[in-house]
């Protein structure tokens, strides 16, 4: 619900990033518990901690490691954090640009009609 299927054409979905790394936290979680179940030997089961535990830090900030999460056309996915902060994240595109009603937004300039204590308002914003 939060990351959904996009339907393009010909028949094919796009995805969000998260959805991958997500995908890949799983994978490497169930692989985990398989090991376990079978008693696996030590060295096999350090290596798989190792790499679920890379999965989970590529799922909160993949921009952190040189070698990133890719997708086929070498573009680094999108991490939870990457959607939260810059311009386009979370709060400065959605939660912080709130719009309100009566405020303005202008330009000072000069203007020879006013005195030095006035100030002047164009009449739509007045």
């Amino acid at each position: 619900e939060l990351r959904p299927l996009v339907p393009l054409d010909g028949g094919r979905f796009a995805t969000s990033d998260l959805n991958d790394l997500y995908r890949r936290v799983i994978i490497r979680n169930n692989r985990l518990k398989r090991l376990i179940e079978i008693k696996a030997p030590d060295v096999i089961m350090r290596n798989e901690k190792r790499m679920l535990q890379e999965a989970v830090d590529s799922l909160f900030d993949n921009s952190r490691k040189a070698n990133s999460v890719k997708t086929e056309s070498n573009r680094a996915l999108k991490s939870l954090s990457d959607s939260l902060k810059g311009k386009q994240g979370r709060f400065r595109q959605n939660l912080l640009g709130k719009r309100v009603d009566y405020s303005g937004r202008s330009v000072i300039v000069v203007g020879p009609e006013l005195k030095l204590n006035e100030c002047g308002l164009p009449k739509d914003m007045a």
